[in-house]
C-alpha cells in the first residue's frame, strides 16, 4: 500500500533483537499505545516470529531505507470486508476480455520486486527496502506470504502480495503495468478467498485504488475485535498454487466473468 513520504527522525542504533522462528511469539506493546500517526514502536527485526506476531497483534512495519523498522497500527485501519468488493462495469468489462492469465504464487519473488520498483504518486523512493523483500520471500518459502499475478504473453504485467493468517489476509503492495491488471488480480483473490471464508482483507490506510473497490475505514478498536475473531481459523498455510489449483476459478468468478448461471 502507498506510503507518505514525511516520516519520524530516528535513530538507526538499536538494541540486538533475537531472532524468531514462525513457532515464536513476540508481545508487542498494545496498538492503543501508538502515536497520532499511528506508530507503536520502532526496533527488532523482520524474522518470521516477529513478523507473525505483529499481524496476529494488529501491528505491520512500515519504514524506509534510511530509518529504523517503525511499527504502525493506525486508527481508524482501512480494509475491505470480503462481501462489500465493488467490481464496475470497466472491470467486469476488462475480466470478460481474459486478457490476463491470473495465478497465485507463482513467482511470489517477481512481485514483491516489481511492487518495490513501481513509482507511487507522491513518493520520491520506496518502503519495500531489500530487509523487506528478503523478509516475505521467507513468508512465503514458509507458506503465510502469497502473490496473487496477472500476466499477458507470459508476462507478469500485475500482482499484489500480502501475508494470510487464520482467515485473514493483511494485504501490503499491488503494482500494475497493464490496465486494470493489479485489479484483476486483486478482484479474482477476492472472489476465491471469500469462498474459503476470508471475510476481511486488511488494506492498512487509505487508498483511492482500493476505496474504488470497496474498502473502507474503520475504527482500530473494531478492526482488533474482527481480528482476533478471524485468528480462531486454520491458517492456509502453504503454497496456493496447489492448495487453490483451480484458481481463478470461484462461484462469482463463473458468475461474472464466464456468464455461467448462477
Amino acid at each position: 500500500m502507498p506510503r507518505p513520504n514525511s516520516r519520524p527522525s530516528t535513530s538507526r542504533r538499536e538494541t540486538p533483537f533475537p531472532y524468531l522462528t514462525e513457532d515464536m511469539e513476540f508481545p508487542f506493546p498494545s496498538p492503543s499505545s501508538a502515536d497520532s500517526i499511528g506508530i507503536v514502536c520502532s526496533g527488532g527485526n523482520l524474522s518470521p516470529g516477529l513478523l507473525l506476531s505483529a499481524y496476529r497483534q494488529g501491528i505491520f512495519p512500515w519504514f524506509s531505507e534510511d530509518e529504523p523498522i517503525l511499527w504502525w497500527s493506525p486508527d481508524p485501519r482501512f480494509a475491505l470486508f470480503t462481501e462489500e468488493l465493488h467490481v464496475s462495469a470497466t472491470m467486469r468489462k476488462t475480466l470478460r476480455r481474459r486478457n490476463y492469465e491470473l495465478a497465485l504464487d507463482r513467482d511470489f519473488p517477481a512481485v514483491i520486486r516489481a511492487c518495490s520498483s513501481s513509482p507511487r504518486p507522491g513518493q520520491d523512493g520506496t518502503w519495500i527496502t531489500e530487509d523487506m523483500i528478503e523478509a516475505y520471500i521467507e513468508l512465503h518459502r514458509l507458506g503465510y506470504a502469497h502473490s496473487a499475478e496477472a500476466r499477458q504473453d507470459g508476462e507478469l504485467v500485475g500482482g499484489l502480495y500480502g501475508v494470510a493468517v487464520g482467515s485473514m489476509f493483511f494485504g501490503e503492495s499491488m503494482f500494475s503495468r497493464a490496465d486494470g491488471a493489479s485489479k484483476a488480480a486483486f478482484i479474482a483473490l477476492v472472489w476465491r478467498l471469500r469462498e474459503e471464508g476470508f471475510t476481511l482483507i486488511d488494506s492498512q490506510v487509505y487508498t483511492e485504488h482500493l476505496a474504488g473497490l470497496g474498502a473502507r475505514e474503520i475504527p482500530r478498536i473494531e478492526y482488533l475485535s474482527l481480528l482476533s475473531d478471524r485468528l480462531s481459523a486454520a491458517t492456509r498455510k502453504g503454497d496456493w498454487s496447489t492448495l487453490f489449483a483451480e484458481f481463478p476459478d470461484s462461484s462469482e468468478y463463473r458468475r461474472v466473468v464466464l456468464r455461467e448461471p448462477g
